[in-house]
């Protein structure tokens, strides 16, 4: 059972966000925060998988509800809910600790696919909130992906494989799964890359995959 922890200020959207994850019997809302100093308490308490918030909350918003819950309670993932028009808030998140990030207007379908993926160690960014960085995030797109390029060039040919996994959202099990490798293999390259690359996280790794161009097509898992 993944348990789940909701915080958004808007009654509405919480009860959108615990209508469509009721539809999956393998999730649990296990509590819901209307602001950011909430969120964390009740993280502290019921130490949920996943902790679903909302950017802009009182308080303290999201991005720092999902810094001190990076700190103080690791073992619980962060999926930020967006908008757009965000992207300053988005890029902040990813130093944050944040590992998945949903536009509110998505499909129902992808915040189940986003919790799976966060709870199971992967990173997910809604392929809507990668586009709009794409389109309109910090510095020109031709000068982010030759800069992302250049970062990746770094990498042996082992890590930037595994770099294209994760950029896809697939977890350590499943990266060593497609690579006929143990998890522990996995597991180190993913440290060595996070270092090479210079982030702090999986999320932020995805992004200069994703800027690279380095994404494979994605084979259902078996």
């Amino acid at each position: 059972m993944i348990r789940v922890l909701i915080a958004d200020d808007e009654p509405m959207i919480r009860a959108g966000v615990r209508a469509v994850l009721a539809t999956d019997p393998d999730i649990e809302v296990v509590a819901e925060a209307v602001d950011g100093h909430d969120a964390v308490e009740l993280v502290r308490r019921h130490r949920p998988a996943v902790a679903v918030l909302d950017i802009r909350m009182p308080g303290i918003n999201g991005i720092e509800a999902a810094a001190e819950i990076h700190h103080t309670v690791p073992a619980t993932s962060v999926i930020m809910l967006t908008t757009f028009g965000e992207d300053d808030y988005i890029l902040q998140a990813l130093g944050g600790g944040a590992a998945g990030f949903l536009i509110k207007s998505g499909e129902p379908e992808e915040l189940i696919t986003g919790i799976r993926a966060v709870a199971d160690g992967a990173a997910y960014l809604s392929p809507k909130v990668i586009a709009h960085l794409a389109a309109t995030g910090v510095g020109t797109l031709a000068g982010r992906r030759s800069a992302a390029r250049h970062r990746v060039a770094a990498l042996t040919a082992r890590e930037r494989e595994v770099l294209a996994f994760v950029g896809s959202g697939l977890s350590n099990g499943q990266i060593a799964r497609r690579l006929h490798v143990v998890e522990g293999t996995v597991k180190a390259h993913v440290s060595s890359i996070l270092a090479s690359l210079g982030v702090d996280n999986r999320a932020a790794a995805a992004v200069v995959a994703h800027e690279a161009g380095i994404i494979p097509p994605q084979p259902s898992e078996p």
